[in-house]
């Protein structure tokens, strides 16, 4: 430790030092120039006597010896002074004056050798060499105020954030696995991603372009084709990724047990048809229900949160409705075309219609007491919310594909898997997307519980789709053997879309996470869920002696919300869900993916299969539903008017 009394010792040494580097260096001068001297009368006897006792002792032997003398003294007092350190100055500036300076200290010998008098010749000897010696000096102290601790250079704390991840490639039957590289302490690793049990489900984020589609959304459907999974896609933007579903369902078709169907349902471009409320999947009242909730839901999404009178008013109306088609002639005409029609009856027919069926009396029987107690406009309110919502789906396409039975959803039936990409248009996302609520509520009813057939459930812009009761779906997906991944923006358009309860319920259920490029508040809960690891720390202080450096370790977030909302295209952050059998410690990652170079290119796509449907044919169907309609409300009201004791249930007008 340092005190005063060692301070002053060590100024009184390098003062002696700098002395007699001072006297060795005049001496010098005084030898070598004494022509100049002797000019000046600056001589005398004795100090001559002096001078040639020195000599004799070997000091000015030679010329340089002398000269190195006064300058290695001059360097030993430079060792121990310490001067007041700063910043502003570096080692360029202190190097400058220290090489000048011995640059003009030893060249200085040349004044020597001027043709001139010797008075001349000394004065420029004498100035060249002190010159030479104060910049030495200066250059020297310089030297003694650079702070030589410095912290670190990693400006972004990059490498502090840097952690262990999984290097091992971690696969199964089921396991969707991605090469990936990261880098720890500065060094670039090999590693893998491996979602070793998706059936725990998987959330995809990312801002548009940083690659979430390109690396994991199109990597997930090539390994599940691969693997064997049924699958259903959303394509949200298609066809690219129906394109490349169908391009690798030819390549890998035959890795099946049993040959999958591969299915389009397009609303512009008709290729297939498929019935959303087909009477197989309509087993009770409360399926009709599900089925009214999700179409409602889908055009008014506030109801995902909330639902009030009037909201509930229109979904027992629609409930009512699709369970009375279903029980209609066997379900014969139990499709939402055929809801959407009788839903657009006169009040007091249809509700005569649906109270003269046991199963229904009781919950039309509300509608019934206020059409007869003259609350028209009541009514009109209560069922607003279903009649405007359905209206939109008025339309040939629609009604085409939504009344056929081509197929089933059954994506994962063992003795026959199927691989279904349902189209939807972003320019008309707000009609098609409840369409496409109401085919993933239809699936989930049809899905088989079974441990012989996986299925995948791909959602991309999962946002814009409203499945009310996805969240219960969740908890049940292993025993169905089903993988559902969620590709979202951002967490802030689940909260939109579903309210903030269900929301996070989704984000929180889920054990497999993804994420490109966010920011905001989704940034930062996805840093906290993270959680934090073990950092370096430094810090520097400096005074006007020395400088120190303090190093300590502490917890901080492993993946800070800055990072996560700076990453790259292709760079990706998250944590991975394990099995009992495959057990991970290092769940964590943050890499960037490496993209397949085998992988089809979108310019190899095969052409997707065309169905040609006319549009008379389309045309045909819409008008014949409408026809079915009206025969329905025809014969119904016949059959009330003929039958005695239903003649009780027939509204008529005031």
């Amino acid at each position: 430790m340092k005190n005063n009394t060692n301070d002053i010792g060590l100024k009184k040494i390098i003062d002696l030092t700098r002395a007699i580097s001072i006297i060795v260096l005049l001496l010098h001068v005084y030898f070598y120039c004494y022509g100049t001297f002797k000019e000046w009368h600056l001589t005398a006897s004795l100090s001559d006597r002096i001078l040639g006792n020195i000599s004799k002792a070997g000091l000015f032997s030679s010329f340089l010896k002398s000269k190195l003398v006064a300058l290695l003294f001059l360097l030993l007092s430079l060792l121990g002074a310490q001067g007041k350190k700063s910043e502003k100055i570096g080692y360029p500036a202190a190097l400058a004056f220290v090489i000048t300076g011995l640059i003009l200290y030893f060249i200085s010998v040349l004044a020597l050798y001027i043709p001139a008098n010797p008075a001349i010749t000394g004065i420029a000897y004498i100035t060249i060499t002190a010159a030479g010696y104060i910049l030495i000096l200066t250059g020297g102290t310089l030297l003694t105020r650079i702070i030589k601790l410095k912290l670190k250079g990693d400006i972004f704390n990059k490498e502090n954030q840097s952690f262990p991840q999984e290097e091992r490639l971690l696969e199964n039957n089921y396991s969707f696995n991605f090469p990936a590289r990261y880098k720890l302490k500065g060094q670039e690793r090999q590693s893998y991603v491996s979602v070793v049990n998706p059936f725990r489900n998987l959330l995809l984020e990312g801002v548009p372009g940083c690659g979430k589609t390109l690396w994991l959304v199109m990597e997930i459907l090539r390994q599940s084709m691969y693997k064997g999974y049924g699958v259903c896609l959303h394509d949200f933007k298609y066809p690219d990724l129906t394109a490349f579903a169908y391009t690798y369902y030819q390549q890998y078709k035959h890795r099946y047990k049993v040959e999958p169907e591969f299915h389009v349902l397009n609303f512009d471009e008709i290729q297939q048809r498929c019935n959303p409320l087909m009477k197989e999947s309509m087993r009770d009242i409360t399926d009709a229900a599900s089925a009214s909730r999700t179409i409602l839901i889908g055009f008014n999404p506030d109801w995902m949160e909330k639902t009030d009178f009037w909201a509930e008013s229109s979904i027992n109306l629609i409930t009512c409705i699709i369970w009375f088609l279903r029980l209609y002639k066997g379900g014969r005409y139990c499709t939402l075309p055929h809801a959407i029609e009788l839903a657009q009856t006169e009040f007091s027919v249809l509700f005569s219609i649906l109270s003269a069926e046991p199963q229904l009396e009781a919950m039309i029987s509300p509608f019934v007491q206020a059409l007869k107690e003259d609350a028209g406009k009541q009514l009109v309110g209560q069922i607003s919310g279903a009649l405007i919502g359905l209206s939109k789906l008025s339309t040939p396409n629609l009604y085409y594909v939504l009344s056929g039975d081509d197929f089933s959803m059954t994506i994962n039936d063992p003795k026959a898997p199927k691989i279904v990409c349902i189209a939807n248009n972003p320019q008309k996302a707000n009609v098609y997307s409840p369409v496409i609520s109401l085919y993933l509520n239809n699936l989930q009813k049809l899905l088989k519980e079974q441990e012989e057939q996986p299925c995948a459930i791909i959602l991309e812009e999962f946002a814009n789709i409203s499945w009310p009761s996805l969240d219960k779906f969740l908890a049940v997906c292993r025993s169905y053997l089903v993988s559902v991944t969620m590709v979202i923006q951002d967490a802030s358009q689940l909260i939109a879309a579903y309210g903030k309860q269900q929301a996070d319920v989704l984000l929180n259920i889920v054990g497999n996470i993804i994420s490109g490029q966010v920011a905001g508040q989704g940034a930062k809960d996805l840093s906290e869920r993270f959680g934090k690891i073990m950092q370096d720390r430094e810090s520097i202080a400096i005074n006007s002696n020395d400088t120190s450096v303090t190093r300590s370790k502490q917890l901080d977030y492993a993946i800070p919300q800055s990072v996560i909302s700076s990453l790259s295209a292709g760079e990706f952050v998250g944590v991975v869900a394990d099995n009992p059998d495959q057990r991970i410690d290092l769940k964590m990652f943050h890499s960037d993916f490496v993209l397949d170079k085998n992988r089809i290119k979108k310019a190899d796509y095969l052409p997707l299969p065309k169905k040609q449907v006319s549009s008379a044919i389309v045309l045909d169907t819409f008008l014949q539903i409408k026809k079915d309609v009206k025969g329905i409300r025809e014969n119904e009201m016949e059959r009330l008017m003929n039958t005695p004791e239903l003649n009780q249930f027939i509204i008529t007008k005031k």
